[in-house]
């Protein structure tokens, strides 16, 4: 989601320091090909809108020409398509150049676990630095298009540029902190807690991205909300309703428009 750690706060730097160290093992430097739907860039990362939520993100401009080196290609997917499942070997970081991405975990019972909402300028496939395997599945929500980078690449470009070193571990960080957040997010707050702050960060996502935060569709459904924020769809579908009702938000279908951002917060931070 995200990025969630709006709502949680930061883990100690000795933890993050740590978790950074384990995730940062050497993986596969076997060449990758190009899957389909594999395009030519027609944007470079300098000139990139959404650099800054990426990987490349703060870095010099003398640095971002050996950095993009690092993208290999652009990967068209149509919704529903599968980037990568869970237990495929981690072969590549991904940074969505547009659309959105749920990813998902099975449970021992079949059932999907949603983990996480990806929009433009986050990265997937994190998560697979650790064991050398993808943890999670990612699924497009709509149309979209990956920058592919794979990650031998970003390991020894990283060692000669330390620019981009240190934005890889600024970004790992940040994977941990949304982690924190997801906990925190299902293991102390209400019903009415979690659906105010998930819209919150959606707004606050896609307002840093250029995009409108206060009107805006959800590419996912109340289903997948309810799995992502450990909530039956019912509840989903009652909390939306309530917030119609109360002023806060208007809705109709899956456009969603903030009516008050600041009773949404309250929601969140409330008075004793």
């Amino acid at each position: 989601m995200d990025s969630r750690s709006s709502i949680s706060s930061l883990p100690t730097a000795s933890a993050a320091s740590a978790e950074i160290s384990a995730r940062s093992r050497t993986v596969s430097s076997r060449p990758v090909e190009a899957r389909s739907g594999a395009r030519s860039l027609e944007v470079t990362c300098a000139k990139c809108k959404l650099r800054e939520s990426c990987l490349s993100g703060g870095l010099p401009a003398e640095d971002l020409e050996r950095v993009e080196s690092i993208v290999f290609a652009r990967r068209r997917l149509k919704r529903n398509e599968h980037l990568f499942d869970a237990g495929d070997e981690f072969r590549c970081v991904y940074a969505v150049f547009s659309g959105f991405f749920k990813t998902s975990l099975g449970d021992s019972e079949g059932r999907d676990q949603v983990t996480g909402f990806f929009m433009g300028g986050e990265l997937l496939g994190m998560d697979g630095l650790g064991s050398g395997c993808y943890r999670d599945s990612a699924i497009a929500l709509e149309d979209s298009d990956v920058c592919a980078m794979p990650y031998s690449l970003i390991d020894e470009v990283s060692q000669q540029v330390p620019s981009l070193q240190h934005r890889l571990h600024a970004v790992l960080a940040r994977e941990i902190v949304r982690g924190h957040g997801l906990m925190m997010l299902l293991g102390s707050m209400s019903a009415e807690e979690r659906l105010a702050a998930f819209l919150i960060n959606l707004s606050k996502r896609l307002r840093n991205r250029g995009a409108s935060g206060s009107s805006f569709v959800l590419p996912m459904t109340r289903e997948e909300i309810g799995s992502y924020l450990g909530l039956k769809l019912e509840t989903v579908s009652r909390l939306f309703s309530a917030f119609h009702k109360n002023g806060l938000i208007e809705v109709q279908q899956r456009q969603v428009s903030i009516v008050d951002i600041k009773c949404l917060e309250r929601l969140l931070a409330p008075c004793s």
